[in-house]
């Protein structure tokens, strides 16, 4: 990395560790993205990556009891910080938390509520990058507030809207839904595969062991029998030798 990577890198973690969460931070970082050296450094992208997940985990527990405002401006960076770099399931998991805590709020302050074609947008971008089940509670939530008997005023615009964006989140859920159960099936049956699989092995070396074995058991049992053979042999050669021959003739 040249030196000016380098040294927008620090000036970034620096900014981060000492908790400075501003558009500064957040251009010190784009800066740092954009020019062609952080482009062919992979890995200084990874360790960016793993920098900023463990930082966010670490803020969070620290404004833990702040107000909610302040909670949200420093969620929406991580957000947008998260997307910069790339990190879709960090982004889409902190833009989650973000709106399940309005939802939570918006019954003491109403501008906080979330419109349903903001969860619309969630679950559509959560399913596009193949987190089905996110996008599936991200619906239900969206259904949980809307209201089942919208009344359709032909001169109210934004009851045809609204009654168009629940039905869009209707059929995402279902979509959703199915592509979960479709991944859960395949899951499982990738695990049995694995088991399967090590199983099988696991007899082959089992069998490979076994043979060998075998072999030697056998080869033993063969010397064994050549040495009883070569006694029995050299016992009748003594019988013969301490016996006349004369004897065997009376026989």
């Amino acid at each position: 990395m040249s030196t000016v990577g380098s040294q927008q890198i620090s000036l970034f973690r620096s900014q981060i560790q000492n908790r400075r969460f501003d558009d500064e931070t957040f251009r010190i970082l784009e800066s740092h993205l954009a020019s062609k050296d952080a482009k062919s450094t992979i890995e200084v992208a990874i360790e960016l990556k793993q920098f900023m997940r463990q930082e966010s985990l670490r803020v969070v527990r620290e404004i833990a009891g702040k107000p909610i405002d302040h909670k949200l401006m420093i969620a929406d960076f991580f957000i947008r910080a998260f997307d910069l770099i790339g990190d879709v399931e960090s982004c889409l998991a902190l833009r989650y938390e973000a709106l399940v805590m309005r939802d939570q709020k918006a019954a003491s302050d109403t501008r906080l509520k979330v419109l349903p074609s903001e969860w619309l947008v969630f679950a559509q971008q959560s399913l596009d990058h193949g987190f089905y089940s996110v996008a599936r509670k991200a619906c239900e939530r969206a259904l949980l507030y809307a209201p089942d008997n919208i009344m359709v005023d032909p001169e109210n615009d934004d009851h045809f809207h609204c009654m168009h964006v629940i039905q869009k989140i209707r059929t995402l859920y279902d979509t959703a839904t199915i592509l979960a159960s479709t991944q859960s099936v395949q899951v499982h049956a990738a695990e049995h595969i694995k088991k399967k699989t090590a199983q099988q092995l696991t007899e082959q070396t089992y069998v490979f062991v076994e043979k060998p074995s075998s072999g030697s058991s056998l080869f033993r049992k063969g010397i064994k029998r050549r040495n009883e053979r070569k006694l029995l042999e050299h016992q009748r050669m003594q019988l013969v030798t301490c016996c006349p021959l004369w004897t065997f003739r009376l026989l």
